[in-house]
């Protein structure tokens, strides 16, 4: 056993301060499990959320909701070839507030809602606005209702270019190319849409155009000319739709719910369930602060914005449509 002397404490232990670091480290175990547990809770009121929105709920009507620009989408074209087979779906409700996009994604969602429309009642209500590619899409339903003074219309379709060639003479940039044909990637953001290029261009446009009117003639039982006379690209407002023939009726949802019953003996009192979009479980400000700093990542807009490129069948303030 040594001899040596145990030194003492340099400074004497204060007690106080003992209890004080002990109820310290007993605070922050406290307040970590607190932490975990309220983990715990969010992750099962998530779970239970996002379980209960996509429990069955029996006979139903599905409402589809078309909201914002407008592009092909094979997940919404997927959903909606489930509803036609579904048999607790007794008919569709499409709730459009739309300036209209892509014509692809016009034409696609008027097929697709037209093949609906063989196996059950569809109805289309227009919100604010239902316009262009929107329009075309709520023509593929077997009636149209909008506010009195919802936007309807914009019957055309539109190629925009752009001639930056005086901005980049004046900075100095020359922009060069070596292409396949004379019409290969053309029309050129330094040069004026002109001669082949233009007429190339408004083949294309007059194509999906003449497409278009038939359809709105054919759909809205209107003579062509008639339809034509309306395809100048002006919207108008639902009331003035009705006069001419381009929606059925004023009304939202509970009138198309009212027609339902009425022309095709749907069920009275059905709920309608939000068949489209796809609902996820959300975590709320977080989820968007994040989903926003994700976007502006990967250099796309952090609002989600669609950029389109080409060809586009769209409604937008201060631009030809």
């Amino acid at each position: 056993m040594s001899d040596q002397p145990i030194e003492e404490p340099s400074h004497p232990v204060n007690p106080h301060e003992v209890i004080a670091a002990e109820t310290y480290r007993r605070s922050r175990g406290f307040w970590r499990i607190l932490a975990f547990v309220a983990l715990a809770i969010a992750i099962l009121a998530l779970a239970g959320r996002f379980a209960l929105s996509n429990a069955p709920v029996g006979e139903h009507i599905a409402r589809v909701v078309i909201d914002g620009t407008i592009a092909t989408d094979p997940t919404r074209l997927k959903l909606i070839e489930e509803l036609a087979e579904d048999d607790s779906v007794k008919a569709v409700v499409v709730a459009i507030n739309s300036p209209g996009g892509t014509t692809a994604g016009g034409e696609e969602l008027y097929e697709a809602l037209g093949q609906l429309r063989a196996k059950k009642p569809v109805v289309a209500v227009i919100k604010e606005l239902g316009a262009s590619a929107a329009y075309m899409a709520a023509i593929g339903t077997d009636q149209i209702f909008a506010r009195r003074l919802s936007i309807v219309g914009s019957i055309g379709v539109l190629y925009q270019h752009i001639n930056a060639g005086k901005l980049l003479d004046t900075i100095g940039v020359d922009l060069d190319k070596v292409a396949s044909g004379p019409l290969k990637a053309e029309p050129d953001y330094d040069e004026p849409m002109v001669g082949d290029v233009r007429a190339s261009i408004g083949a294309l446009v007059d194509d999906s155009f003449q497409w278009f009117v038939d359809i709105v003639a054919e759909r809205r039982n209107l003579a062509r000319p008639v339809a034509l006379g309306l395809a100048d690209g002006r919207i108008m407002s639902g009331r003035v739709g009705v006069e001419t023939g381009l929606i059925d009726a004023v009304g939202g949802e509970l009138e198309a719910q009212a027609w339902l019953e009425a022309e095709r003996d749907v069920p009275k009192d059905l709920q309608i369930v939000t068949a489209w979009p796809l609902e996820s479980p959300s975590l709320g400000w977080i989820g968007t602060f994040l989903g926003g700093q994700a976007l502006a990542a990967l250099g796309l807009p952090a609002n989600g914005a669609i950029t389109l490129d080409g060809l586009v069948s769209l409604w937008q303030v201060g631009a030809a449509s």
